[in-house]
């Protein structure tokens, strides 16, 4: 039996199908779902966790990679539209919030507006920055992964591991820094922002600039650490995500 698109783009680690609320979650540049398997392995009995898996990394390795931040959004959508059959909420980090955001605004466009949306490390889509790291050498995209210490170093000393990673990489720089905001609807929806004190891709201001994205409230959380403070934070993060969810849908 053939996959269906749902098959082939969620992941379900830990099913709750009893459930009150889902989680869909979105990873960042040259990740990929199982970057989640903590989220949904502590959410709690009463948050279904779901990770997208994009095209081009591990079991889909063999499928074009999309380089069009708008373009996956789409397909994102179509894919967890059959999941959304009770609340949810989504929750991106780095242009996986990029990517949850772009998600929201089509769903709301449905009547399917989430219950919350949870970014995390990236700047608001109307604050833009002139980023090329998708245009530098291998080298240069080495010392960008590098300097966010966000990848296991044990993929800098395997050659043929870093060769295989290197395109995702590229190509999901490229989605987020070739990615245009184009003006519309704001979401009605609270938004979660969590960002890193010191992360260089994202200022506090460019992070507390989401509250012009929604008529909803909007919350800022501040952390000690980089880009990647959420290997540090994440219970504390899990536990605001959770908190946020749980009395909404009851």
């Amino acid at each position: 039996m053939s996959m269906t698109t749902s098959d082939l783009w969620v992941r379900r680690y830990h099913p709750r199908p009893d459930a009150p609320v889902r989680l869909v979650c979105f990873p960042h540049a040259g990740s990929s779902a199982p970057y989640y398997l903590p989220v949904s392995a502590n959410a709690g009995p009463g948050v279904d966790v779901l990770s997208v898996q994009y095209p081009g990394r591990q079991e889909r390795r063999n499928e074009p990679l999309v380089d069009d931040l708008h373009e996956l959004a789409a397909r994102c959508t179509d894919a967890v539209l059959p999941w959304l059959d009770r609340p949810f909420a989504l929750f991106g980090h780095s242009m996986g919030a990029t990517v949850a955001f772009e998600v929201a605004r089509r769903l709301t466009a449905m009547s399917r507006e989430p219950l919350h949306l949870f970014v995390s490390g990236r700047r608001a889509p109307s604050r833009l920055r002139d980023e090329d790291v998708h245009r530098r050498d291998d080298a240069g995209i080495v010392a960008e992964m590098q300097s966010l210490s966000g990848t296991d170093t044990r993929v800098f000393d395997d050659e043929d591991l870093l060769r295989s990673v290197l395109p995702v990489v590229r190509n999901d720089y490229k989605a987020a820094e070739t990615y245009v905001y184009t003006e519309g609807e704001p979401l009605h929806c609270p938004v979660t922002v969590f960002t890193g004190h010191d992360d260089p891709k994202v200022s506090v201001e460019e992070a507390d600039a989401w509250r012009g994205h929604t008529t909803g409230p909007a919350v800022l959380h501040v952390y000690d650490g980089g880009h990647f403070f959420l290997a540090r934070h994440q219970a504390a993060v899990l536990a605001v995500i959770t908190g946020s969810m749980t009395p909404a849908a009851v």
